[in-house]
């Protein structure tokens, strides 16, 4: 044995070794990962061959084993860590040789690029990455982050460290409209940083605040780190978790866990949300307590211009506070107790199959005790009724029609349970209402009558919906009754909107605000998954930076705003009509709405193609593309790298001895703590793709293999992972502001500056361990 260690550890060794020398010569990462894997398995293979690498595995044929096994105890759980005093037996690493491992590689190389990058399932949802970089990239090139520093530095500027909280604000709104770290960084440090320096603050504060906004990407969603996290965990929990049944002694985890184990990206996004804000105001609360502790480092700054209308204190509370509010309370609350809700009803044309158990029982006695310890006795006992009454109620699987009696009884009980009001009528007048009110609170000295028309308006199209729109009202119909009260509802809206453009603030953070919540909403609300969100965010960002580039040169945009508009009709027809034209009977209202939806979607797209030529003129669009390429490529050529990293370390046994080691532990939660120890300090000299497609496939099968929530894990290592752009030496933030800060700021200043930033994460990890229900309070309120 070399050096006294076991082959496997050796090779271990030598893999990472090989790897973190391949970084530091400063090849590109994305072919050093590559590299470091061909040159790590010829030096394992070489010195396998010479005899010097020898693995003592666990004698499988030994009594000692045997009786293991007879005991119950499963085979995946039986190691060399759990179980040191069983017989070894010395073997070569590649028992077969290094040939037959190298030609396996190969063909799982093969296949593994047939599934991850060329047309696995995971493709489409990686698709999103792609166009989330576009959107993200579009965004920071139409000069967004320069409206908004300079805006929010205005309306923050006079408080203590108002011009660092500002900063925090903006890089939280950048995460969420582009979640490009570098983009945001740089954007930042060339915009926002001279303004600190030149108005009294602390360099340490300025790059520390700067740096640590630019990253808040990686977290709030739409994050690319979370994107890219969900096409592996989703894998590696349902892997995890049928490791974990098997282990318990159940067929599968279906049956093991009583519900399917999937993990979608959309989820993530959910759980996301809050801590990602959470984060960024733990980030705005330290500048401001640095201001109070140190007020002539961080002190108050007036910055010219014009806010708009005056508004007193009493006039802001009730229309920008008690107003909204009320508004949102009283729509949750009919939503809650069923005043709002869907009114399609559908009725089956089958008879209710009958009570069914919530959890299999005809599983084995070690299956039904492992059940037992993990749902507990009274769920057990539940299912096993629950089963009972369904033998009893003669419930035998077979599928029995509905005679006409019962469906047409059927079908008056749904309509007798539907909503009173619709949620998509309950959601475009909230909405509506919502810019009503806004606008009344930024001009209340301008005239209050077309404002009153349009909320009338909201108000008749509720009533209307109560009074005469029911499940049975057909599409057409139901456009034809709300019409007229839309009609002045919008009337008062397009009112509303003038005013609304008066105010600096609203003008520059509405109209990517609009795209914020287009995105994320179809995501966070189960609308759609990331990919159609993401395609909608590139053609919005497009949109949006030519429409600003025609403003400055004083052009026509009314074309873009127009197909904007498109957009939104053709959404909207989407959602309330079936627009299958292939049926075989197609009503008149289905016709004349799929006419309409070709012509929307013609006049959209002509917008999207008249907006690239906009940008491509101004020489925009070529950057853009670009640079969207080089990222995506880079992304994807460090996801076919860590492949063949990772095939070499499976091919001598290396991942499966980790995960061995890990399982040794016999709490979960300090085999999570070691992980997060162990990605922690690798965020040092790693990049978080890197650590994403390198150390996750790892550990992954363990983490997700126990009884933490999948959800929590990934934000977790997600907020884990944002911290390897702060980390000295090898940040990459840091390297991204040091390019563009000017000389009197020194390396120095950036990473003490930084340094309260990391800790203030650290912070963040421990309350999140401590509160889970931060991460999970949002998927589990949609999910109900």
């Amino acid at each position: 044995m070399l050096f006294g260690m076991d082959g496997v550890e050796v090779g271990l060794i030598i893999v990472f070794l090989t790897l973190f020398a391949g970084i530091m010569t400063g090849f590109p990462v994305a072919f050093a990962i590559g590299g470091a894997g061909v040159i790590s398995f010829a030096i394992i293979a070489a010195l396998d061959s010479a005899g010097l690498l020898i693995h003592e595995a666990i004698d499988k044929g030994s009594a000692e084993y045997a009786a293991l096994i007879a005991e119950g105890v499963a085979r995946e759980a039986v190691s060399v860590f759990r179980y040191p005093e069983l017989p070894r037996v010395e073997e070569a690493l590649f028992p077969g040789g290094w040939e037959q491992a190298m030609e396996r590689n190969l063909s799982f190389i093969v296949n593994r690029m047939n599934e991850r990058v060329i047309a696995g399932q995971s493709i489409e949802t990686l698709l999103a990455v792609l166009m989330f970089v576009m959107m993200g990239i579009t965004l920071e090139r139409s000069k967004i982050a320069e409206d908004l520093l300079t805006t929010m530095a205005r309306v923050f500027g006079p408080l203590p460290g108002g011009l660092a909280v500002s900063i925090v604000i903006v890089g939280a709104f950048l995460a969420a409209s582009t979640g490009i770290v570098g983009a945001t960084v740089v954007t930042m440090g060339l915009l926002a940083l001279p303004t600190m320096l030149r108005n009294g603050y602390s360099p340490q504060l300025s790059t520390g605040v700067i740096a640590a906004s630019g990253t808040l990407g990686q977290i709030i969603p739409p994050s690319i780190v979370i994107v890219l996290l969900g096409t592996l965990v989703g894998d590696l929990y349902a892997t995890g978790q049928e490791t974990r049944a098997q282990v318990a002694g159940c067929s599968d985890a279906l049956t093991y866990l009583g519900q399917p184990a999937v993990l979608s990206v959309g989820t993530l996004f959910q759980a996301a949300l809050l801590p990602g804000l959470f984060l960024a105001f733990l980030y705005a609360a330290y500048a401001f307590g640095f201001a109070l502790v140190r007020p002539d480092a961080a002190p108050p700054v007036q910055i010219a211009g014009s806010q708009g209308e005056v508004v007193t204190r009493s006039e802001a509370l009730t229309w920008f506070l008690f107003a909204p509010v009320g508004l949102i309370f009283a729509v949750v609350l009919g939503a809650s107790v069923g005043v709002i809700g869907s009114q399609t009803i559908s009725v089956s044309d089958y008879a209710d199959s009958g009570p069914t158990a919530s959890l299999r029982t005809n599983v084995s006695e070690q299956c039904q005790t492992a059940m037992i310890d993990l749902h507990g006795q009274d769920a057990w006992d539940a299912a096993v009724a629950e089963r009972q009454a369904s033998v009893d109620a003669g419930n035998t699987g077979e599928v029995v029609e509905l005679t006409e009696e019962e469906r047409v009884e059927a079908l008056a009980d749904a309509i007798e349970n539907a909503a009173p009001i619709g949620s998509g009528v309950a959601t475009i007048m909230t909405l509506l209402a919502l810019i009503l009110i806004i606008a009344r609170g930024v001009s209340p000295s301008s005239n209050p009558i077309p404002l009153a028309i349009g909320a009338a308006g909201v108000v008749v199209a509720v009533l209307f919906d109560i009074a005469f729109i029911s499940p049975l009202t057909g599409s057409g119909s139901t456009f034809l009754i709300l019409g007229i009260p839309l009609i002045v509802a919008l009337y008062g809206a397009r009112i509303a909107m003038g005013r609304l453009s008066q105010n600096e603030l609203l003008r520059v953070v509405f109209p990517p605000l609009v795209l914020i919540v287009a995105v994320l909403g179809s995501i966070l609300g189960g609308i759609t998954n990331p990919t159609p969100a993401a395609a909608l965010g590139a053609a919005g960002a497009i949109m949006l930076a030519a429409y600003r580039k025609l403003k400055e040169e004083q052009g026509n945009s009314k074309l873009v705003i127009w197909a904007s508009f498109s957009l939104v009709i053709l959404i909207l027809l989407g959602v309330n009509f079936d627009l299958r034209i292939t049926r075989e009977v197609v009503p008149f209202e289905d016709w004349v709405a799929y006419v309409f939806a070709q012509v929307a979607y013609h006049f959209a797209f002509f917008g999207l193609l008249f907006s690239c030529w906009v940008l491509f003129r101004n020489s925009i669009l070529t950057p853009v593309v670009r640079e969207t390429a080089k990222v995506t490529s880079m992304v994807f050529t460090i996801l076919i790298g860590s492949q063949l990293l990772n095939l070499v370390l499976i091919s001598f046994g290396g991942e499966h001895y980790i995960q061995q080691f890990l399982r040794s532990f016999d709490n979960e939660m300090v085999v999570f703590l070691v992980v997060m120890l162990i990605l922690f300090i690798l965020g040092f000299v790693l990049d978080f793709l890197e650590i994403i497609y390198i150390v996750i496939p790892i550990v992954g099968p363990v983490i997700y293999g126990g009884t933490l929530d999948p959800a929590w894990v990934t934000i977790m290592i997600a907020i884990n992972l944002q911290t390897s752009f702060l980390t000295p030496p090898f940040g990459f933030a840091l390297f991204y502001l040091r390019g563009v800060a000017p000389k009197e700021v020194t390396t120095g200043d950036i990473y003490r500056g930084v340094i309260p930033f990391v800790l203030i994460q650290v912070v963040g990890l421990g309350l999140l361990w401590t509160f889970p229900g931060i991460v999970t309070i949002v998927p589990d309120l949609l999910r109900n």
